[in-house]
């Protein structure tokens, strides 16, 4: 679809790399984050029996519209991601040291990060998509981990596995099956998709 008039794009979130990723692929946005209680509404999800699945496409449902609401006529990217572990939904930690609980959780086993992606447009979602990466981490020493949280700080409490897989967090890994966006927090070729077919990007 092409129209004569681009709409302005908003990103439905104050994370900054998610922000940054769009910026880079040459979307001009602004972004706003959704007043939503994303842990309230995964735990309400949870106890209703949700699949993983459909639990991060709602999420990332309920921030575009959240915000779509507000702003008539712009194009709302909501984007959420979960890392599901054994068959259960990790959250974020609150502290270091449930940080270092989390990586000794992860370590020698696979998890998969799930990234979706909703877009509305006047308080009514017009588009949506969701991948999954795969992530095996290597077996971790008890040594590693404390000098890695040393080293990587409290932003690694912004990732939901503790990690920042662009930078330091690399080093967690022994193998990796997934799109590299997907693993930073959303499907962002599948949105530069829709962008360009909405006349908001070139062809």
């Amino acid at each position: 679809m092409t129209l004569n008039v681009t709409p302005p794009v908003i990103l439905a979130s104050g994370s900054s790399t998610r922000l940054k990723m769009l910026q880079n692929a040459g979307v001009k946005l602004d972004s706003m984050p959704a007043a939503i209680d994303e842990e309230a509404v995964k735990i309400a999800l949870c106890q209703e029996g949700a699949a993983p699945r459909e639990t991060v496409d709602a999420l990332a449902e309920l921030k575009s519209l959240s915000v779509s609401r507000l702003n008539p006529g712009a194009l709302v990217i909501g984007s959420d991601q979960i890392l599901v572990h054994d068959g259960k939904i990790l959250s974020k930690c609150s502290s270091l040291d449930e940080a270092r609980q989390t990586l000794s959780t992860l370590s020698d086993s696979m998890h998969t990060l799930m990234s979706a992606a909703v877009i509305s447009l006047d308080g009514r979602p017009v588009w949506r998509s969701l991948d999954a990466a795969k992530l095996t981490v290597r077996p971790l020493s008890d040594t590693f981990i404390v000098g890695y949280v040393a080293e990587a700080g409290e932003a690694i409490l912004s990732s939901v596995g503790c990690y920042h897989y662009e930078g330091l967090g690399a080093q967690l890994f022994s193998a990796v099956e997934g799109d590299y966006y997907t693993i930073l927090g959303m499907p962002l070729l599948p949105v530069l998709d829709f962008l360009r077919r909405y006349g908001v990007l070139a062809v």
